[in-house]
Formats: structure tokens, sequence, C-alpha cells
């Protein structure tokens, strides 16, 4: 399977789009190749894994997301596709297209990101040709700044000086203990003008024309008492690493027990040198305890393994290293470090988990944040209602999906952190925000109990929970209807199951007497049909019978439905679950403009104008 790297490290599987039948088959010739899977335009592919009725739309989507597109079309296509989103060359995925016939590679975007590699991949097994541009590859064959697996360029603002001057005729010198390691570099022009480092060791650079590669060949292992400070461990650290003469760039892991999961200095550690922090269990840290050159009885009554910081770094390491600076410590923390012979490329242990909780916005796709797309693409398993799920489309295919029913809302936020306690990444899907109305607020009231209260698990309290916004339906209705919340307003649910009946009457009669225009969500359901018709009757004691009141359905869907009403006309049974209301304040209008009618709610400006004309008339 072809990845690169996507954020934070993520390795993400690109995509293959097939167009046209003329290039289906190619397109799937690609997709064994990469381990990939075929997206296919709707009505004019046959076989595919997912189906897309605009690809335009749908490249751009992937794109947007961070996912690697291999799509099998004119080249115009995907560029016009992702055009309006190019920003930053050194975050944006590869995109790569493939003539229908197979003959043609061109590695558009990325190029140093991974493009070049998919495209000599691909033109390797079609026999193709392999359109690479980027200077370092058509000179010399090797791209300074992409590095392979295992190794990392420690001053990459330096590779665009050293390749220039290579590409000026200068020679290269290799210098260091890894030199003949770095095998990839060999067919560099040799002479003056450019030095690479080779090297674990940190090298101080004086030249722009000087590169460090460092061969990521140590391990470090991490302990440390709950909430030890940040600074005192990264002090502990960085004096281990200067008295081994290893550079943070050599780093591959940082490894420790899995209660420290979610330990802030571990994790800080982790993220300033850009290396995944590994977990592992008593159990397979104490299996490390013969290879370790301190144990302690203490630390074995206290969590069941005879040592953290020694036995991490071995066990994350494997058979391909070997302690070289045991154990030191601090008041709180202990940090070891092993040694490879070779770049090291696989770490044992797990991830810690990540539970994404994502707002989709109403479904479509052009609502859907960015963020929320490459959230989705990053992780390993979809956990969600299943209309939701499904309104990912494309997206969403080949992922492991865990549906549950509407009514299942607490066994759907407990399976997510459970499954993302196992160290998976986990997204959990909830239309519009995730936390209005939705599973945001359950997942960290969940999180809030102990597994004694009905809560979750040790270990579900330990993953990382980011929550992502979406584009709520009281968003998508206010700008569908026009500037209805150009003023003060709140929004109520009407929905009895989990709030009883008085307190929303109370506080219905609070955002009545408040005139703060209302959205309503939950209006109705088969059995809960007169909260709504009480709302209406509590509202029309406070704000005209002619108050503008929209009703939306199915918002950004294909049948989407959006319809205005006098409050003293709003009729229940026109109301369903999936229906928006949007009740005006007494000074809420309605527009009339070509197109039909636009709701606002005037701020005040109105005062402003009319207060100035005045003025004017009396000069």
């Amino acid at each position: 399977m072809a990845v690169t790297s996507g954020p934070a490290g993520e390795n993400v599987t690109p995509v293959v789009l097939a167009l046209s039948a003329s290039g289906e088959a190619v397109a799937h010739q690609v997709a064994a190749v990469l381990g990939a899977e075929v997206h296919g335009r709707e009505g004019r592919v046959a076989q595919a894994d997912a189906f897309f009725p605009n690809a335009l739309d749908h490249a751009r989507d992937l794109f947007a997301a961070g996912v690697p597109v291999v799509g099998v079309c004119a080249s115009g296509i995907l560029i016009r596709a992702v055009a309006p989103l190019l920003s930053d060359k050194r975050a944006e995925p590869p995109v790569v297209s493939v003539s229908d016939n197979g003959s043609v590679v061109v590695p558009l975007l990325g190029g140093h990101r991974g493009a070049n590699r998919l495209a000599g991949e691909i033109a390797s097994a079609l026999e193709a040709t392999a359109a690479v541009t980027t200077a370092g590859d058509v000179a010399m064959g090797v791209a300074l700044d992409e590095p392979p697996q295992g190794w990392v360029l420690a001053n990459p603002e330096n590779a665009k000086a050293a390749m220039a001057a290579l590409l000026s005729g200068a020679g290269a010198t290799l210098v260091g203990e890894a030199v003949e390691a770095a095998d990839w570099l060999a067919d560099l022009p040799k002479g003056d003008g450019v030095t690479i480092h080779c090297t674990v060791a940190p090298v101080e650079v004086t030249k722009e024309t000087t590169l460090v590669f460092h061969p990521q060949r140590a391990i470090l292992g991490i302990g440390c008492s709950r909430n030890c400070p940040a600074e005192e461990l990264d002090g502990l650290v960085a004096e281990l690493l200067a008295d081994a003469g290893v550079a943070s760039g050599a780093l591959a892991a940082i490894a420790t027990a899995d209660l420290k999961a979610d330990e802030p200095a571990m994790n800080a550690l982790a993220a300033k040198f850009n290396v995944p922090l590994r977990l592992f269990t008593a159990a397979e840290l104490d299996a490390e305890t013969p290879r370790c050159a301190t144990t302690s009885e203490v630390v074995f009554a206290e969590i069941g393994t005879h040592g953290v910081a020694e036995n991490a770094a071995l066990a994350a390491g494997g058979a391909a290293v070997t302690l070289t600076h045991p154990k030191r410590k601090t008041a709180m923390g202990t940090a070891a470090l092993a040694m490879a012979e070779a770049p090291v490329t696989a770490v044992a242990g797990r991830a810690r988990g990540r539970l994404s909780v994502v707002g989709i916005g109403p479904g479509q796709a052009s609502w859907r944040t960015p963020e929320v797309s490459r959230l989705v693409a990053e992780a390993e398993e979809l956990v969600g209602y299943g209309l939701y799920i499904d309104l990912l489309g494309p997206l969403a295919a080949g992922k492991e999906r865990s549906d549950f029913p509407l009514g299942g809302e607490e066994a759907r936020c407990r399976y997510a952190l459970e499954q993302a306690a196992k160290g998976k990444n986990v997204a959990l899907v909830c239309s519009g925000d995730a936390g209005i109305y939705a599973m945001g607020a359950l997942v960290f009231e969940l999180l809030d109990r102990g597994p004694e209260e009905h809560g979750v698990s040790d270990a579900a309290h330990r993953v990382d929970v980011i929550c992502s916004p979406g584009v709520s339906a009281l968003q998508g209705a206010a700008a569908r209807a026009g500037a209805p919340l150009g003023h003060d307003f709140c929004t109520i649910s009407l929905s009895d199951l989990l709030t009883p009946r008085d307190d929303i009457l109370r506080r219905l009669k609070a955002a009545a007497e408040g005139d703060f225009v209302i959205a309503f969500y939950n209006p109705v359901s088969k059995t809960r049909r007169t909260l709504l018709a009480e709302a209406r009757e509590i509202l029309l004691q406070h704000r005209p019978a002619d108050t503008p009141v929209m009703l939306a359905s199915s918002l950004g869907r294909p049948e989407e439905y959006v319809r205005y009403r006098r409050l003293d006309q709003l009729e229940v049974d026109e109301v369903d679950m999936l229906t928006v209301v949007l009740i005006g304040s007494s000074n809420s209008r309605l527009a009339e403009l070509g197109e039909g009618p636009r709701m606002f709610t005037p701020r005040g400006y109105a005062r402003k104008i009319d207060g100035d004309l005045a003025e004017k008339a009396a000069q």
C-alpha cells in the first residue's frame, strides 16, 4: 500500500479517481499498485469502490481533506479543481494525473511530498513515462528536501540554496558516521560547494549550502509522575541527548507506559520533536526487564513493571535496539535511550487513541469544513447515526464504520470512546455542529464520570479528544433566509425526552419576553405534537401576529424546502423533525426581492440612517 505523509505525521492512502469508461481499466491498475480505492464518476464508470456526481467538487473535497489524489483524467480537470485551495506547498497533499491510456503520469502538485514517488511507482507498473519536472529529480535523481523514510532533514530551510548550488555545477561533500547508510545520496556530484552531514549527532550550521541529515536510530524512553512539569521533563531529555551526542532529529519515537497516554508533558515532548508517542502495557514493559540496566521493586509494586523508561525504549525498538544510555532521573521524571544500527522505520507499541467529534453540517460537501473532512479522512473508524455517515459519500468509502440508530446516543458515544481507548483514530460523526444539540456534550459527560458512575474506562479517559465545528442547522437556515440573526437570538429544543416540559415552557416564556429571534430544534416528533403550538401561543402574547416565521426543511440537501409564514398562521402539521423553525423578533422583517422574500432582523442601523436623513433635511 502506498502512503504519503499527512498532517501530524499521519499516513494517508491516495484515492484514485476514474472519470470515464476509457480510463476505468487504468484506474483499477493504478489502484492495485497503490493499494488504494477507486472513486468513479456516476453514470460514466461501471465499477468503483465509491461514486461521486461531480469531479471538480469531489477532487476538491479530497484535496481539502489532505488526501493524495491520483486522477485518471486530463491534468486540467485536477488543476481547476484544486486551484482555489492552493496556498502552502509544504502542507498540500500530492496530486497526480494519469492519461486514460496509462502512457503518461504527471505529478502536478506535491512533488517533494510524495507526488514524484507516486508517479514513479505508477509509471513503473504501467511501463509509462513519469513527467517529473522538479529540478533536483530531473538533474540528479534526488530531492534533498524529501529524504527517504527513516531519515530527517534537520535544516530544510537550506535545501533550496544547496540544490541551486548543485544545479549550478557545484559538488557535494558527504561527512559523518552515517554516510555509508545514506546510499540515496551516492549519485550526487562530488566536490566542493555543498556540505552534507549524515550523522546522529547535532551539527552547528553556519553556511546556507550545508545540509544535515539524521538517521532516526534512537528511541527515547520516558517515565514521569502525574503532572510532571513540562520544563522539567524537557530539561531532563535535553541533558540526556546532549550527553549522548544525539540530535533530536535522530529520534524515531518516544515510548512510555500506557498509563501516561494523557500526560501533558509527555505529549508536549512528542509534539516538540515531531515523533510518534508509543504506549505499552505494564506486562509488555516488564517483559523487557532482562535487557534493562536498572530495575525497581517499588515501581513494580505500583504499576506492575520493574521499570518504565528503559523498558519502554527497548520495547518500542525491539530486537533492533540496544540500551545505550540507562535511566537518569529528576524529581518527577525518568529518561533512557536505546539505539539501533540502522534507521528505525517500524516502531512497536500502540498510539494514543484519538476521538474526533465532528459536525458535518447539513450533509452537502460544500458546507463541510476542510478540517472536518481532514479528520474524517484520517480516521480509521467512523461512528454515528447511519444516515449521517452516508451523507459523507465517497469520503466514508472503505472505512470501518459502526452505525447506531436514533435513540442510541449514549451507546454511540461510549462505543466511540472505548474504540479510541484501544489506540484507534475514531471520528464520531454528527450532523450540523457537534456541540449544538449533538454528541459533543455527551462525550464530555461520559468522560466526567468514572467507571463506577456508569462512565467510561480509565483508558478511555486518556484518549485525545478533538472537537471540530460544523455549519449548524441554525446557521444554514439563517443563510437561506437572509440575515434573521442580525440581532440577539437564542435556540430552544422542543424535545422533552431529556428536558422536563416545564423547563422548556419556562425558557419559551423568557425568550418571548426578551424578544429574541428564536430557532426551534426538534420542533415535533411522531408522538410530540403540542409543544410547537403552545410555543406559538406564548410568543403571540409578546410579538405581532404578522411576525415572520421561516420553516427550513432538509437544508443543504436536494430535497431542501424553505417557506415563510406569519406567526399566527404557523401550523404544526407542516413541520417535521428535519425542519428548523426560525421565529423573528418584533423587529424582524421580510424584504421583498425579485427572487422572493428574504428575512432579516435590523440591528439599529435604520435609526442611524433616519437620523442622518433628518439632520440633512434640517440643514
